[in-house]
């Protein structure tokens, strides 16, 4: 799996290996964050081996998948979990920030899963593709545009891979997270139950764990007809909208 080296992506990594799997895992910049979570996948009996994965530079960075997948002996479940985004508006936003984050977001997933998916055809047994979009798959937000499209357009690869690659038994789903404890919204190791968000129908952020549970299960036997979708964790955050932007006070929505 890819951006396992903190957040979301070690929650999943050790999240399979504690179903029994060998976690193949990769990390771009932080080499203390994936020997951590290596160290938590092998706590569970299970291999990790590590590689290194800059979705900057590419194609040529994938080939990180077909090493991983020679290591394990082959491949069977893919998870697309390495991201970044922005904060800049769209008008104040220049073209290689536009470039880098959907390279990483999208481009980069889309080559992972072709890798990989080649490696389950060549296989025979079928597999699983889950790409970690974000609630920004399904509604836009101001200062991440790019961030934004790219998600959208993942949940849309998505639906087609899963079209494409359902004739070799290889199901394709994403997982769309809403505000999630981790490094990336500066709340590393804080219990989302001490955050309010009165916001939020269930009235704080979730918790890595949570996201890791539902990939979990759509890489069992127990998914095995679930394709194409896209499965919110949010709690109940996309459901606000028109009900949420009634009650803002003032335009400070617009500042990113």
């Amino acid at each position: 799996m890819t951006g396992a080296d903190s957040g979301i992506g070690r929650a999943v990594a050790v999240a399979l290996a504690g179903g029994g799997a060998d976690v193949g895992i990769t990390w771009h910049r932080d080499r203390d964050g994936i020997e951590q979570t290596a160290k938590e996948v092998e706590g569970h009996g299970v291999r990790a081996p590590i590689a290194q994965l800059d979705l900057t530079d590419l194609p040529t960075a994938t080939s990180a998948i077909d090493v991983l997948a020679d290591d394990l002996g082959g491949l069977d479940v893919l998870v697309n979990c390495a991201g970044t985004g922005s904060k800049t508006r769209l008008m104040d936003l220049d073209y290689d920030q536009w470039r880098k984050v959907l390279d990483v977001d999208l481009d980069g997933a889309f080559l992972c899963a072709q890798r990989a998916a080649r490696h389950m055809i060549q296989g025979g047994n079928g597999g699983r593709i889950i790409s970690i979009t974000s609630v920004h798959e399904h509604a836009p937000r101001v200062g991440a545009g790019p961030y934004c499209v790219a998600k959208a357009g993942l949940g849309m690869l998505t639906k087609v891979l899963a079209l494409e690659l359902a004739e070799h038994g290889i199901t394709v789903n994403s997982v769309a997270p809403g505000e999630i404890s981790t490094p990336m919204t500066g709340q590393e190791d804080v219990d989302p139950r001490t955050e309010p968000r009165p916001g939020y129908p269930l009235g704080r952020p979730g918790h890595a764990r949570e996201v890791a549970a539902v990939v979990a299960f759509l890489a069992t036997p127990a998914a095995g007809y679930v394709t194409g979708a896209s499965y919110v964790v949010d709690g109940g955050m996309l459901l606000m909208g028109p009900q949420a932007s009634e009650r803002l006070p003032d335009g400070a929505w617009r500042v990113p």
